[in-house]
């Protein structure tokens, strides 16, 4: 079966990857039909590379009658409003990240969501990500035995990039910035793996370019009686190679080559990209999935399981409500910097930020 699917806005380049994925692999079975964004540049170059129908009208869009589902891939600004428009026309929706810009535009979508009843999945990469899947198998089995602390080292170098200060990403009215943008990927592989967590203590500070701003962070989000789970985020970084640290009972994990500073550079021929240490065996095993060359692939991986999504194969890859608690998790980090203390997810300060 064949999904036809329109797009909602070519802002952020991850569609591009699904795109070429459903392009080049029919068998995949989504086939993308038609395409609005507010851009016109933007809408004129991708309907041209895809050979879709444009349009600048949203309704029109939406009315598309070979429009069966659309994935959401507008600046985070214009999230909220688009999800509202989607699901009134009863389109089954996948919504790039980051999920909204605040809580009050996040609530807006649960609501749009639950009250029209559409199929809706964040895009995640870093949930279907196999080495990460492999991650949470593990730690889920007991192998590993308890628990005590989990690290994410997740970060880009977009930040030396001459020309991201003139990028929308870098700027608060569409995006907020990096941290919220970017850092939220992190946030949420830590939500998927262990939960909402009590609390968060962080550090965002902007120390390259003010321009472009918080462009390194350290995130520590406490989980009562273990794990700890720390994330850590820098978008100056050059290069890298760990990304994933695992510390239990029973042993260790370890992955590297996971983000763009680690899985874009040169790396030692027949490196492990993914390994653990067990006590009982006192070895160390590699993992049979390989890390890929580079980390688009990563990132055009989640073509499959948003296709499998659309036909309903599979569950969301993360629902609307799972979506306001990563961007909870996230902002909540704000509060932490801005007042110095550490701040529960409760706290009403969150949804103001």
């Amino acid at each position: 079966m064949t999904i036809k699917v329109g797009i909602f806005g070519f802002a952020h380049g991850h569609v591009n990857a699904y795109c070429n994925q459903w392009r080049d692999n029919p068998s995949l079975g989504v086939q993308v039909v038609a395409a609005w964004d507010h851009d016109a540049t933007r809408l004129e170059r991708n309907s041209k590379t895809y050979g879709l129908r444009a349009y600048t009208d949203r309704q029109a869009f939406l009315k598309d009658p070979d429009v069966q589902a659309v994935v959401i891939a507008a600046e985070t600004s214009l999230h909220a409003q688009l999800v509202e428009l989607a699901a009134a026309a009863g389109k089954p929706i996948v919504l790039q990240k980051p999920m909204a810009l605040t809580l009050p535009e996040a609530d807006a979508i649960v609501a749009a969501v639950n009250k029209h009843s559409v199929p809706f999945s964040m895009a995640w990469q870093m949930r279907v990500d196999p080495q990460n899947v492999e991650i949470k198998q593990m730690m889920q089995s007991g192998i590993l035995g308890k628990l005590f602390m989990v690290r994410r080292r997740h970060a880009l170098n977009t930040h030396q990039w001459p020309d991201f200060t003139s990028l929308w990403h870098s700027k608060p009215d569409l995006n907020r910035d990096i941290w919220a943008d970017d850092a939220a990927h992190a946030i949420d592989f830590i939500h998927w793996l262990l939960g909402v967590p009590e609390s968060v203590t962080a550090e965002i500070d902007s120390l390259y370019d003010p321009r472009v701003p918080m462009d390194n962070g350290i995130a520590i989000f406490r989980y009562p009686g273990g794990p700890l789970a720390e994330v850590d985020c820098s978008f100056t970084c050059p290069a890298a190679e760990n990304t994933v640290e695992v510390i239990a009972e029973r042993g260790s994990l370890i992955q590297n080559y996971g983000d763009v500073p680690s899985c874009n550079v040169p790396r030692p021929e027949g490196a492990c990209g993914q390994k653990w240490y067990l006590s009982d065996t006192k070895q160390w095993t590699c993992s049979d999935i390989a890390s890929p060359s580079n980390h688009g692939a990563r990132i055009a991986g989640l073509a499959g399981p948003i296709a499998e999504f659309f036909q309903g194969a599979r569950a969301p890859i993360a629902t609307a409500e799972e979506g306001r608690h990563t961007l909870r998790m996230t902002l909540a980090c704000y509060v932490s910097t801005r007042e110095g203390r550490r701040v529960r997810l409760d706290d009403p300060a969150i949804a103001q930020v």
